[in-house]
């Protein structure tokens, strides 16, 4: 029987596919009622500021919608977060598949990375939709900068998780300090404050972070009117997220054999 010849791409695809089921899986089955804790935890962050913004009675942030102001931030800074974390320790959880030539590191990297955007979709669509059911509008004013800076924000994960997912290989102690870069990056994105309460000369340092150029840009395609930092730049998200997939990319491919071999 003559043997059947696959293209490289045609393995790819089916390595792709069969680790992105694997990965869907054990994401969904990993601990009781994990697919609810995905849904719930941007619900208690909403929940909770909601709560704090009550009590000063802040209705409208920056002239926008504080519910859809908080779930455009929490929503999207927890995909982009989920992509470089899940990512970052892709490699070690798929150690045993490297036995297979045809599955490499960096493969488990971006099936993770591509799992946790489909993901955060998911969520995002089913809270919009109960926030519009209590009479909020969810409809983004500027859907193409919405789409530009949501997608730029997926590939800085991207990004840091190609990044991170080899340098916690080579030195196990940066993952500590990756998982701890967490809460300020979350205080520092702007995600539960208007980043124009910062002043001037300081918020300038503050957008060395690219999470803050895209969430501010993501909240300015859904508020007309909202007063976003002039700070905030779409050619600066885009780059950091090409120069940091680029660099990623090109670690996985030099230390593709000591990935394998660990």
């Amino acid at each position: 029987m003559a043997e059947i010849s696959r293209s490289s791409l045609s393995v790819t695809l089916s390595v792709w596919k069969a680790l992105f089921l694997r990965e869907a899986i054990s994401r969904i089955t990993a601990a009781r009622a994990a697919w609810a804790w995905m849904l719930f935890e941007p619900i208690m962050h909403i929940g909770f500021m909601l709560i704090l913004f009550t009590m000063v009675k802040m209705r409208v942030v920056s002239g926008a919608d504080t519910v859809v102001w908080l779930f455009v931030g929490l929503t999207a800074f927890f995909t982009a977060r989920n992509i470089y974390q899940r990512a970052m320790g892709a490699i070690s959880a798929n150690q045993a598949l490297f036995g297979y030539r045809q599955v490499l590191p960096v493969d488990t990297v971006l099936v993770r990375a591509a799992l946790e955007t489909f993901l955060g979709l998911i969520v995002a669509v089913i809270l919009a939709a109960a926030i519009a059911l209590f009479g909020h509008d969810v409809l983004p004013h500027e859907p193409l900068l919405v789409i530009a800076s949501f997608t730029g924000l997926l590939l800085c994960g991207l990004g840091l998780g190609l990044v991170l997912s080899v340098a916690c290989e080579m030195i196990s102690e940066l993952g500590n300090i990756a998982d701890m870069l967490f809460t300020p990056l979350y205080f520092l994105s702007g995600v539960i404050f208007p980043l124009t309460a910062i002043p001037p000369q300081y918020r300038e340092w503050v957008f060395y972070n690219p999470f803050a150029h895209g969430i501010e840009l993501l909240r300015s395609g859904f508020f007309p009117l909202y007063h976003a930092a002039p700070e905030a730049n779409l050619a600066f998200l885009f780059g950091f997220a090409l120069v940091s997939i680029a660099f990623g990319l090109a670690l996985q491919v030099r230390f593709a054999l000591q990935l394998r071999a660990k």
